[in-house]
């Protein structure tokens, strides 16, 4: 049987203080992390404290649309 609602879906995490200091989103230099999340059970933005490599430090990483 093929699922008709996806439950799990695929969402992108971006570095929130590398996107304030207007660096060229074509550019390499936003962090940026490929995770999943539970639709029914987080049904808001997630936001979660990853490390951003070009910032040297953990910073929180929220979700941008596909």
């Amino acid at each position: 049987m093929a699922k008709s609602k996806d439950i799990r879906v695929i969402i992108i995490l971006e570095c929130t203080s590398c996107v304030r200091k207007d660096v060229n989103k074509e550019l390499p230099g936003i962090s940026r992390y490929i995770t999943q999340k539970n639709r029914h059970n987080t049904s808001g933005r997630l936001e979660l404290r990853k490390f951003c490599p070009y910032c040297h430090k953990h910073t929180i990483h929220a979700e941008i649309k596909k």
